[in-house]
Protein backbone atom coordinates (compact mmCIF):
# COMPACT_ATOMS: atom_id res chain seq x y z
CA UNK A 1 0.00 0.00 0.00
CA UNK A 2 1.08 3.65 -0.74
CA UNK A 3 2.34 5.51 1.65
CA UNK A 4 1.08 8.57 1.09
CA UNK A 5 -2.17 9.51 3.38
CA UNK A 6 -5.76 7.95 2.80
CA UNK A 7 -7.94 9.94 0.01
CA UNK A 8 -11.56 10.56 1.72
CA UNK A 9 -14.46 11.15 0.19
CA UNK A 10 -18.12 11.96 0.90
CA UNK A 11 -20.50 11.87 -1.51
CA UNK A 12 -22.99 14.72 -1.44
CA UNK A 13 -26.13 13.92 1.28
CA UNK A 14 -23.36 12.38 3.34
CA UNK A 15 -21.06 15.81 3.09
CA UNK A 16 -22.05 16.96 7.56
CA UNK A 17 -21.31 13.46 8.66
CA UNK A 18 -18.55 12.68 5.99
CA UNK A 19 -16.59 16.49 7.83
CA UNK A 20 -17.19 15.29 11.00
CA UNK A 21 -15.46 12.32 9.97
CA UNK A 22 -12.81 13.90 8.81
CA UNK A 23 -12.28 16.68 11.39
CA UNK A 24 -11.97 13.57 14.36
CA UNK A 25 -8.98 12.00 12.48
CA UNK A 26 -7.74 15.24 11.22
CA UNK A 27 -7.79 14.44 7.61
CA UNK A 28 -9.45 16.39 4.68
CA UNK A 29 -11.93 15.27 2.16
CA UNK A 30 -11.28 15.61 -0.92
CA UNK A 31 -13.35 17.96 -3.80
CA UNK A 32 -15.33 14.96 -6.32
CA UNK A 33 -18.13 16.62 -8.64
CA UNK A 34 -22.05 15.08 -8.65
CA UNK A 35 -23.17 16.67 -12.29
CA UNK A 36 -27.26 16.55 -12.75
CA UNK A 37 -28.72 16.21 -16.16
CA UNK A 38 -32.39 17.32 -16.88
CA UNK A 39 -33.34 13.98 -17.40
CA UNK A 40 -32.59 13.22 -14.01
CA UNK A 41 -29.07 11.33 -14.72
CA UNK A 42 -26.10 12.33 -13.44
CA UNK A 43 -22.41 11.75 -13.86
CA UNK A 44 -20.05 11.69 -10.46
CA UNK A 45 -15.87 11.71 -10.66
CA UNK A 46 -12.96 12.77 -8.35
CA UNK A 47 -11.46 15.96 -9.26
CA UNK A 48 -8.08 14.81 -7.51
CA UNK A 49 -5.85 11.98 -8.44
CA UNK A 50 -6.74 8.41 -6.87
CA UNK A 51 -3.74 7.14 -8.83
CA UNK A 52 -2.14 4.55 -6.53
CA UNK A 53 -3.52 5.72 -3.95
CA UNK A 54 -6.02 4.37 -0.93
CA UNK A 55 -9.37 5.93 -1.00
CA UNK A 56 -12.32 5.77 1.38
CA UNK A 57 -15.47 6.92 -0.06
CA UNK A 58 -18.47 7.97 3.01
CA UNK A 59 -22.09 7.28 2.23
CA UNK A 60 -24.66 6.44 4.23
CA UNK A 61 -27.43 4.40 2.27
CA UNK A 62 -31.06 5.79 3.21
CA UNK A 63 -33.65 7.77 2.23
CA UNK A 64 -33.61 11.53 3.05
CA UNK A 65 -36.43 12.76 1.02
CA UNK A 66 -34.21 15.01 -1.12
CA UNK A 67 -32.44 11.27 -2.48
CA UNK A 68 -34.01 7.66 -2.52
CA UNK A 69 -32.07 4.85 -0.93
CA UNK A 70 -32.07 3.37 -4.40
CA UNK A 71 -30.37 6.66 -5.96
CA UNK A 72 -27.66 7.00 -3.32
CA UNK A 73 -26.66 3.69 -4.25
CA UNK A 74 -26.59 3.90 -7.55
CA UNK A 75 -24.48 7.64 -7.44
CA UNK A 76 -21.94 4.94 -5.15
CA UNK A 77 -21.72 2.27 -7.12
CA UNK A 78 -21.06 4.59 -10.39
CA UNK A 79 -18.28 6.66 -8.04
CA UNK A 80 -16.25 3.57 -7.66
CA UNK A 81 -16.26 2.70 -10.78
CA UNK A 82 -15.41 6.06 -11.54
CA UNK A 83 -12.19 5.64 -9.18
CA UNK A 84 -11.38 1.87 -10.16
CA UNK A 85 -11.33 3.32 -13.91
CA UNK A 86 -8.45 5.98 -12.26
CA UNK A 87 -6.68 3.41 -10.64
CA UNK A 88 -6.81 3.77 -7.10
CA UNK A 89 -5.21 0.91 -5.22
CA UNK A 90 -7.67 0.06 -2.69
CA UNK A 91 -11.10 1.06 -2.21
CA UNK A 92 -13.11 1.46 1.00
CA UNK A 93 -16.60 1.82 1.33
CA UNK A 94 -17.67 3.60 4.68
CA UNK A 95 -21.08 3.08 4.99
CA UNK A 96 -22.74 3.88 8.63
CA UNK A 97 -26.31 2.56 7.17
CA UNK A 98 -26.07 -0.35 5.30
CA UNK A 99 -29.12 -0.67 2.56
CA UNK A 100 -31.53 -3.87 2.32
CA UNK A 101 -29.47 -5.69 4.97
CA UNK A 102 -32.89 -6.56 6.67
CA UNK A 103 -34.14 -9.24 3.73
CA UNK A 104 -31.41 -11.87 4.71
CA UNK A 105 -32.50 -14.99 4.19
CA UNK A 106 -35.55 -16.38 2.34
CA UNK A 107 -38.27 -16.87 4.72
CA UNK A 108 -41.29 -17.80 1.55
CA UNK A 109 -40.89 -19.01 -1.37
CA UNK A 110 -39.35 -17.05 -4.03
CA UNK A 111 -38.22 -14.34 -1.52
CA UNK A 112 -34.78 -12.34 -2.81
CA UNK A 113 -31.76 -12.35 -0.84
CA UNK A 114 -30.91 -8.92 -1.56
CA UNK A 115 -28.08 -8.43 1.11
CA UNK A 116 -26.20 -10.81 -0.97
CA UNK A 117 -27.26 -8.72 -4.38
CA UNK A 118 -26.01 -5.64 -2.65
CA UNK A 119 -22.43 -7.13 -2.24
CA UNK A 120 -22.62 -8.61 -5.58
CA UNK A 121 -23.10 -5.17 -7.19
CA UNK A 122 -20.56 -3.33 -4.61
CA UNK A 123 -17.71 -6.11 -5.45
CA UNK A 124 -18.26 -5.99 -9.22
CA UNK A 125 -17.90 -2.19 -9.61
CA UNK A 126 -14.28 -2.73 -7.77
CA UNK A 127 -14.81 -2.17 -4.62
CA UNK A 128 -12.08 -3.74 -2.36
CA UNK A 129 -13.10 -3.68 1.42
CA UNK A 130 -16.58 -2.38 3.10
CA UNK A 131 -16.94 -1.42 6.66
CA UNK A 132 -20.33 -0.74 8.47
CA UNK A 133 -21.99 -0.49 11.50
CA UNK A 134 -24.60 -2.47 13.31
CA UNK A 135 -26.33 -4.51 10.07
CA UNK A 136 -29.29 -6.58 10.84
CA UNK A 137 -27.82 -9.98 10.69
CA UNK A 138 -24.46 -10.12 11.62
CA UNK A 139 -23.69 -13.19 10.05
CA UNK A 140 -25.32 -13.06 6.76
CA UNK A 141 -23.88 -10.06 6.05
CA UNK A 142 -20.29 -11.12 6.14
CA UNK A 143 -21.12 -14.47 4.15
CA UNK A 144 -23.05 -12.17 1.48
CA UNK A 145 -19.64 -10.78 0.33
CA UNK A 146 -16.69 -12.22 -1.08
CA UNK A 147 -14.37 -9.17 -0.42
CA UNK A 148 -13.09 -8.70 2.82
CA UNK A 149 -15.52 -6.60 5.35
CA UNK A 150 -15.29 -4.48 8.82
CA UNK A 151 -18.01 -4.33 10.95
CA UNK A 152 -18.31 -1.15 14.09
CA UNK A 153 -20.43 -1.48 16.80
CA UNK A 154 -22.24 1.45 18.38
CA UNK A 155 -22.66 -0.84 22.08
CA UNK A 156 -19.45 0.87 23.92
CA UNK A 157 -21.01 4.61 23.02
CA UNK A 158 -24.36 3.49 24.52
CA UNK A 159 -22.94 1.81 27.56
CA UNK A 160 -21.11 5.63 27.98
CA UNK A 161 -24.01 7.65 27.79
CA UNK A 162 -26.48 5.03 29.48
CA UNK A 163 -23.56 4.93 32.42
CA UNK A 164 -24.53 8.06 33.87
CA UNK A 165 -28.73 7.30 33.22
CA UNK A 166 -28.39 4.15 35.30
CA UNK A 167 -25.98 4.46 37.93
CA UNK A 168 -26.83 2.49 41.14
CA UNK A 169 -30.31 1.20 39.78
CA UNK A 170 -31.06 -2.07 39.28
CA UNK A 171 -31.20 -2.21 35.57
CA UNK A 172 -32.07 -5.26 32.91
CA UNK A 173 -31.56 -4.87 29.00
CA UNK A 174 -34.47 -6.36 27.30
CA UNK A 175 -33.82 -7.48 23.59
CA UNK A 176 -37.10 -7.25 21.12
CA UNK A 177 -36.93 -10.66 19.73
CA UNK A 178 -34.92 -14.02 20.78
CA UNK A 179 -32.78 -12.94 17.35
CA UNK A 180 -31.27 -9.64 19.46
CA UNK A 181 -30.29 -11.86 22.46
CA UNK A 182 -26.76 -12.17 21.55
CA UNK A 183 -26.38 -8.36 20.87
CA UNK A 184 -28.35 -7.79 24.20
CA UNK A 185 -26.39 -9.89 26.10
CA UNK A 186 -22.75 -8.14 24.31
CA UNK A 187 -24.41 -4.73 25.89
CA UNK A 188 -25.15 -6.39 28.74
CA UNK A 189 -21.67 -7.40 29.38
CA UNK A 190 -19.84 -4.23 28.23
CA UNK A 191 -22.44 -1.35 29.85
CA UNK A 192 -21.82 -4.21 33.59
CA UNK A 193 -18.04 -3.71 33.27
CA UNK A 194 -18.53 0.49 33.29
CA UNK A 195 -21.18 0.59 35.71
CA UNK A 196 -19.50 -2.45 37.96
CA UNK A 197 -22.94 -3.09 38.31
CA UNK A 198 -24.47 -6.89 38.07
CA UNK A 199 -27.19 -6.62 35.04
CA UNK A 200 -29.31 -9.21 33.69
CA UNK A 201 -31.61 -9.67 30.43
CA UNK A 202 -34.36 -10.27 29.16
CA UNK A 203 -36.04 -10.97 25.58
CA UNK A 204 -39.17 -10.14 24.17
CA UNK A 205 -41.55 -12.88 22.08
CA UNK A 206 -42.18 -11.63 18.77
CA UNK A 207 -43.51 -13.61 15.86
CA UNK A 208 -43.72 -12.28 12.05
CA UNK A 209 -46.31 -13.94 9.60
CA UNK A 210 -47.50 -12.31 6.19
CA UNK A 211 -46.04 -8.67 7.85
CA UNK A 212 -48.15 -9.19 11.12
CA UNK A 213 -46.35 -8.95 14.28
CA UNK A 214 -47.63 -10.70 17.51
CA UNK A 215 -46.06 -11.81 20.76
CA UNK A 216 -46.82 -10.33 24.29
CA UNK A 217 -44.67 -12.09 26.75
CA UNK A 218 -41.33 -10.84 28.22
CA UNK A 219 -39.01 -13.90 29.29
CA UNK A 220 -36.92 -12.49 32.12
CA UNK A 221 -37.52 -10.64 35.44
CA UNK A 222 -38.57 -7.09 35.02
CA UNK A 223 -41.09 -5.89 37.85
CA UNK A 224 -39.34 -3.39 39.49
CA UNK A 225 -36.27 -2.73 37.56
CA UNK A 226 -34.94 0.02 34.91
CA UNK A 227 -35.38 -1.52 31.35
CA UNK A 228 -32.92 -0.61 28.46
CA UNK A 229 -34.25 -2.01 25.33
CA UNK A 230 -31.85 -2.74 22.84
CA UNK A 231 -32.26 -3.07 18.57
CA UNK A 232 -30.49 -2.17 15.33
CA UNK A 233 -32.90 -0.15 14.21
CA UNK A 234 -36.30 1.89 15.02
CA UNK A 235 -38.35 2.25 11.57
CA UNK A 236 -41.84 2.85 12.38
CA UNK A 237 -41.17 2.25 16.33
CA UNK A 238 -44.06 -0.44 16.04
CA UNK A 239 -41.61 -3.76 17.45
CA UNK A 240 -40.23 -1.00 20.00
CA UNK A 241 -43.66 0.41 21.13
CA UNK A 242 -44.78 -3.60 22.06
CA UNK A 243 -41.83 -3.95 23.93
CA UNK A 244 -42.16 -0.62 26.10
CA UNK A 245 -45.46 -1.63 26.68
CA UNK A 246 -44.81 -5.17 27.98
CA UNK A 247 -42.17 -3.93 29.85
CA UNK A 248 -44.23 -1.40 31.53
CA UNK A 249 -47.34 -3.82 32.03
CA UNK A 250 -44.56 -6.15 33.91
CA UNK A 251 -43.66 -3.49 36.15
CA UNK A 252 -40.78 -1.75 34.72
CA UNK A 253 -39.83 1.58 36.59
CA UNK A 254 -37.95 3.19 33.95
CA UNK A 255 -37.59 2.46 29.94
CA UNK A 256 -34.98 3.37 27.77
CA UNK A 257 -34.20 2.24 24.39
CA UNK A 258 -31.39 1.92 22.59
CA UNK A 259 -30.99 1.40 18.89
CA UNK A 260 -28.32 3.02 15.95
CA UNK A 261 -30.15 3.51 12.98
CA UNK A 262 -33.32 5.51 13.55
CA UNK A 263 -34.81 5.23 10.31
CA UNK A 264 -38.02 6.70 11.83
CA UNK A 265 -40.47 5.86 9.07
CA UNK A 266 -44.24 6.71 8.24
CA UNK A 267 -45.67 7.39 11.43
CA UNK A 268 -42.89 6.27 13.90
CA UNK A 269 -43.37 9.58 15.96
CA UNK A 270 -46.46 9.39 16.58
CA UNK A 271 -46.17 5.34 17.64
CA UNK A 272 -43.65 6.20 19.78
CA UNK A 273 -45.46 9.34 21.54
CA UNK A 274 -47.82 6.67 22.42
CA UNK A 275 -45.38 4.19 23.61
CA UNK A 276 -43.69 6.14 26.72
CA UNK A 277 -40.51 5.30 26.62
CA UNK A 278 -38.52 7.62 28.39
CA UNK A 279 -35.54 8.42 26.42
CA UNK A 280 -34.58 6.88 22.71
CA UNK A 281 -30.54 7.13 22.20
CA UNK A 282 -29.78 6.54 18.36
CA UNK A 283 -26.61 7.37 16.53
CA UNK A 284 -26.11 9.85 13.68
CA UNK A 285 -25.73 7.21 10.79
CA UNK A 286 -29.39 8.33 9.83
CA UNK A 287 -30.16 12.07 10.70
CA UNK A 288 -33.68 11.78 12.24
CA UNK A 289 -34.97 14.33 10.00
CA UNK A 290 -38.37 13.02 10.14
CA UNK A 291 -38.86 13.97 13.05
CA UNK A 292 -40.25 17.14 14.94
CA UNK A 293 -37.78 19.22 16.97
CA UNK A 294 -40.03 18.68 19.79
CA UNK A 295 -40.31 15.32 20.22
CA UNK A 296 -36.47 15.20 19.05
CA UNK A 297 -35.80 18.03 22.24
CA UNK A 298 -38.11 15.69 24.48
CA UNK A 299 -37.29 11.96 23.64
CA UNK A 300 -34.29 11.78 21.36
CA UNK A 301 -30.34 11.43 22.10
CA UNK A 302 -28.42 11.36 18.91
CA UNK A 303 -25.21 10.22 19.47
CA UNK A 304 -21.77 11.08 16.93
CA UNK A 305 -20.58 7.85 15.49
CA UNK A 306 -18.04 10.04 13.09
CA UNK A 307 -14.78 9.82 15.27
CA UNK A 308 -15.22 5.62 15.50
CA UNK A 309 -15.43 5.35 11.71
CA UNK A 310 -12.53 8.21 11.55
CA UNK A 311 -10.49 6.06 14.00
CA UNK A 312 -11.30 2.73 11.65
CA UNK A 313 -10.22 4.70 8.39
CA UNK A 314 -6.88 5.18 10.04
CA UNK A 315 -6.66 1.91 11.40
CA UNK A 316 -7.57 0.31 8.18
CA UNK A 317 -5.08 2.51 6.52
CA UNK A 318 -2.59 1.63 8.44
CA UNK A 319 -2.63 -1.70 8.78
CA UNK A 320 -3.93 -1.98 12.72
CA UNK A 321 -6.51 -3.68 14.44
CA UNK A 322 -10.36 -3.19 14.40
CA UNK A 323 -11.16 -5.78 16.48
CA UNK A 324 -9.10 -3.44 19.37
CA UNK A 325 -11.40 -0.83 18.04
CA UNK A 326 -14.68 -2.74 18.72
CA UNK A 327 -14.11 -4.31 21.85
CA UNK A 328 -12.08 -1.72 23.27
Amino acid sequence: MSNNGPVVFALNTCRPFGEAVASSAAMELMAHEEREFEDGEFKIRPLVSVRNRDVFVIQSLYDDGEQSVCEKLCRLLFFVGALRDACAERITLVIPYLCFARKDQKSRSRDPVTTRYIASMMESVGADLVVTMDVHNLAAFQNAFRIPTEHLEARRLFAEHLSRLVLDVDVVVVSPDVGGLKRANAFRDTLSRRTRQVISTAYMEKYRSVGIVSGETVIGDIEGRTVIILDDMISRGTTLARTVKACRDRGAVQVYAAATHGVFAADAEEVLSAAGVDKIIVTNSIPPVRLSKEFRDLRVRVISVAPLFGEAIRRIHEGQSIVELVEG
